[in-house]
């Protein structure tokens, strides 16, 4: 099981950024994709995830309306498209799967099964 997060890098305040999550070695559309972030001195955070099969999103109130989650099925790959970004989205942004067993989606850290390694956000002021 690999998921593999590109697309950081630094934006100045107000500049977007799309990351990527490339998953291999599971059955994508059994899974539930989740964002999150982790920056110095703070909680892990939720961001947002999807439904791999069906699409349906969930978004953390912090980011609703700036980000927008969505998913390539051909290519088992997750995107986050980051708008109107801030100095406090800067984060390590990590992509996680959760296998399944409803319909339901969370952003519930500890039922998520893989890990990627993540990919380093900057936003400058």
């Amino acid at each position: 099981v690999q998921l593999v997060e590109s697309g950081g890098g630094l934006v100045q305040a107000g500049g977007s950024l799309r990351l990527s999550c490339a998953a291999s070695g599971f059955t994508f559309y059994d899974y539930a994709i989740g964002w999150f972030r982790h920056a110095p001195g703070k909680e892990r955070e939720g961001v947002s995830c999807i439904n791999a099969e069906d699409g349906n999103t969930y978004y953390a109130d912090s980011v609703k309306g700036r980000f927008t989650i969505s998913r390539d099925k051909a290519k088992n790959t997750v995107y986050l498209q980051m708008n109107s970004l801030k100095p406090g989205d800067t984060a390590v942004y990590y992509c996680a799967a959760e296998l399944r067993t409803s319909d339901i989606i969370n952003l519930r850290a500890d039922e998520y099964d893989y890990w990627g390694q993540g990919t380093q956000v900057t936003v400058s002021s």
